[in-house]
């Protein structure tokens, strides 16, 4: 069974930064990836990052705009999305997934593949970007 604990978030003020961190286990073989997410109240749920664990390939909103980096440390078992220049619309409750490969998810899905969501979740991280 997969698990995944999320930690890192907190109250940070406009341009400024913060690293959150997802914690896996349970995971066997076979593909994996690990993505963040996150939602807003009143708003759709939105796809942040992605990485497949078996090949390191990385995968980002459209709203990221480069400020956003995400990394995967295997020895740790452990994900990380560091977060900077960050705006008061980045305010949310920030999740980490897992499942078999970040195309599953509609945002970085291969045209004409079947989409879903993704089957293992955190229970999520509060990120308040506020002066």
């Amino acid at each position: 069974q997969v698990q995944l604990v999320e930690s890192g978030g907190g109250l940070v003020q406009p341009g400024g930064s913060l690293t959150l961190s997802c914690a896996f286990s349970g995971f066997t073989s076979g593909d994996h990836a690990i993505g963040w997410f996150r939602q807003a109240p009143g708003k759709e749920r939105e796809g942040v990052s992605c990485i497949n664990t078996h090949d390191g390939s990385l995968y980002y909103g459209t709203f990221v705009e480069g400020r956003f980096s995400m990394s995967l440390s295997r020895a740790k078992n452990t994900a990380y999305l560091q977060m900077n220049g960050l705006r008061p619309e980045d305010t949310a409750v920030y999740y980490c997934a897992a499942d078999s490969r970040c195309s599953i998810a509609p945002m970085w899905a291969r045209p004409g593949s079947p989409t879903r969501d993704f089957g293992s979740w955190g229970q999520g991280t509060q990120v308040t970007v506020s002066s």
